[in-house]
């Protein structure tokens, strides 16, 4: 067996791998002998069947699958034992599309490789990264203040709707006379959101109505969503072919949204009982959650802004013609080659800030553990269920969600990835000089 590296460029390379006929008989003799252990031939009872009639049936098979196992093993290691660093995957040359896997006795494999460009990182203290402290104003205090108290709303008696009501309503289904349907459907006690309503004119309809009020209400304009609108009728999807879209509603009460208290009620509802015993240690509490989430934002800034002034200041070029035939390859069936090239900026100067991120932890010892994945995995999975708005789950949900994303191995390189350029951000906000600028929120959040 003999393996040639022949380079192109800086960036491009040919692997050639040649494989000899005593590189492949041992195999090949004792995958035909196991073959002919399970065969079932015609005229033989099992394993008995003449070996060189298992031969004549199976050999062309047996030396392709064993010959080019041989063949990517060898390419694999030699890339490993070489220590090149290569760019996407190898791409096989047509050169071997000609082989005659049942008379040849010699077969040459040959790939493209992608070869990642060398980098050279220097930074200190006189390169500038700007970094952000964002302000609090009042204005910013009461917004914080405003999601707490509608957090901890109710729903209270009102003389009429308006866009934030609940309306209960007896539901009467009508014919095409807009007359009550026969055998249609009724319901005694439907549950109608002012805002969940997603037509316009179905909503202005309900706006300003009033217990005892008779309206037409379209139930397909105002809940498209199947599932909204068998919840509204006490249905099943299933049922819903079968149900006229417009109903009588006749309006039992008006729920207006109120708002709670800043009083003690609200305190322990948001914090725990006794936790908070006054409007200034509530007050305290607030800035506090400020200062946090917007330390939160000015880091993630800076790792953006970091990104960007070192993706400007390493000057890297890559194999854009190789990774855009790897790319086509890789996604066949699913995106063209014009649509691949035209997310080719994005795509290059991501892989371009994972050499360079990739660069800087090796060259300084920066690691990832085990346990900082996992750790990281739980943080991740906690920001998850926030968004949604389920920040109280119990730890063993947490846990659980954690677990099950650790277990694929795809999302498991990319928290690994996320928690090393965490440390590669720290590492370039410790050794560059940082260019801290006073911030109004407002302003903030308008950076591009």
């Amino acid at each position: 067996m003999n393996i040639v590296k022949e380079d192109i460029d800086a960036l491009n390379a040919v692997i050639r791998v040649s494989i000899e006929k005593e590189d492949y008989t041992e195999a090949v003799e004792k995958a035909l002998k196991d073959y002919r252990k399970k065969a079932n031939v015609h005229g033989f009872r099992p394993g008995m069947a003449p070996m060189g009639l298992i031969r004549k049936m199976y050999y062309r098979y047996v030396v392709a699958d064993e010959v080019s196992k041989l063949s990517t093993d060898r390419l694999f290691d030699y890339i490993k034992e070489q220590g090149l660093k290569t760019l996407g995957e190898p791409i096989p040359t047509e050169e071997g599309s000609s082989i005659n896997w049942e008379a040849d006795e010699r077969f040459e494999f040959s790939w493209e490789l992608g070869l990642a460009p060398k980098i050279e990182v220097k930074l200190t203290k006189r390169d500038k990264f700007p970094m952000y402290k964002i302000l609090i104003d009042d204005e910013v205090r009461s917004r914080y203040v405003e999601s707490y108290t509608n957090r901890f709303g109710s729903y209270q008696p009102a003389q009429q709707a308006d866009e934030k009501s609940l309306l209960r309503a007896t539901l009467t289904e009508l014919d095409a006379e807009d007359a009550p349907r026969d055998g249609g459907v009724s319901v005694d006690d439907a549950s109608i959101s002012v805002a969940m309503v997603a037509d316009e004119a179905e909503r202005q309809r309900l706006l300003g109505a009033k217990e005892g009020d008779v309206l037409l209400l379209d139930v397909q304009l105002a809940f498209p969503n199947e599932a909204d609108r068998a919840a509204l009728l006490h249905l099943k999807k299933e049922q819903l072919v079968e149900v006229s879209p417009r109903f009588q509603a006749t309006i039992t009460s008006v729920q207006a949204y109120v708002p709670a208290e800043l009083n003690q009620e609200l305190f322990d509802q948001a914090f725990g009982k006794d936790a908070v015993t006054s409007l200034e240690e509530f007050n305290s509490r607030i800035d506090s959650q400020i200062e946090q989430n917007f330390s939160s934002e000015s880091d993630a800034r800076f790792a953006v802004d970091a990104r960007a002034k070192m993706l400007d200041k390493v000057k890297c070029e890559l194999p854009k013609d190789f990774l855009l035939r790897w790319l086509t390859a890789a996604n066949e069936g699913k995106f063209s080659r014009e649509q691949l090239e035209a997310e080719y900026p994005a795509f290059e100067k991501d892989l371009k800030w994972q050499l360079i991120s990739s660069h800087i932890a090796d060259e300084h010892g920066i690691g990832v553990e085990k346990e900082e994945v996992e750790a990281y995995a739980k943080d991740y999975a906690r920001a998850q269920f926030a968004a949604y708005g389920m920040g109280y789950l119990p730890e063993e949900y947490i846990d659980r969600y954690a677990a099950d994303m650790l277990k694929k191995q795809d999302e498991v390189k990319r928290l690994y990835d996320r928690v090393r350029d965490s440390k590669v951000v720290e590492w370039i906000k410790d050794t560059a000089a940082i260019n801290m600028k006073e911030i109004s929120a407002d302003e903030f959040f308008k950076l591009k």
